[in-house]
């Protein structure tokens, strides 16, 4: 019982760490002395550190499957409604530490996909299917009569990930949120194909 405590508790207060440090910077003894554990309880849970990293990605994103449940996928909300409150949540999310920590994805994509492959494969998969869930939102949109019937949700949606991913590195460079609020005005009021009569919804 007390190593799978130690474990929950070396990834939700590793996680932070990494965040703040970077995943190069943040030692495991870094790791270790913040969750004021053992140095022992790190190998007995963790493989490597790129295990540990794989582990951290996950609970990262079960964290935003819970934003994204809330938003994208929220069927008791319009459809634009849901995409704009998505990307607010990240600005939220963003300036907690004043911009300071970013995206944790786009900092692991950054930092770490080009020498682990388990890990880049880890973040493809994750950012697939955020895609995923702004490609159905984007359906539900134009279903709803808010946009275009022409409209490429699939292609939309790897745009917008995109986007926002350097719209994040941006703010957190900055310590500013404007690159990402910058994203999201012209993303609603130039780049979707607007149907007129949506325009008084949002």
């Amino acid at each position: 019982m007390a190593r799978a405590s130690h474990k929950a508790k070396i990834l939700t207060v590793g996680m932070q760490v990494v965040h703040a440090h970077g995943f190069a910077g943040a030692s495991v003894r870094d790791i270790v002395q913040a969750a004021g554990v053992p140095q022992g309880s790190f190998t007995n849970h963790f493989a490597s550190k790129e295990a540990f990293g794989l582990e951290v990605i996950d609970l990262y994103f079960a964290n935003a499957r819970k934003t994204i449940s809330e938003t994208l996928r929220n069927d008791q909300l319009p459809p634009l409604q849901r995409l704009r409150a998505y990307i607010d949540a990240g600005i939220d999310r963003l300036n907690k530490n004043h911009m300071r920590d970013g995206c944790l994805l786009g900092n692991f994509a950054a930092e770490a996909s080009g020498w682990s492959e388990p890990i880049r494969q880890r973040l493809n998969d994750v950012f697939d299917e955020i895609q995923q869930s702004l490609a159905y939102c984007l359906r539900a949109a134009v279903k709803a009569g808010e946009l275009d019937a022409h409209l490429d949700s699939e292609e939309m949606a790897g745009f917008i990930v995109s986007s926002l991913q350097g719209a994040n590195l941006l703010a957190k460079a900055q310590l500013n949120p404007a690159p990402v609020e910058r994203f999201r005005d012209l993303l609603f009021s130039a780049i979707l194909p607007r149907v007129h009569a949506a325009k008084a919804t949002l």
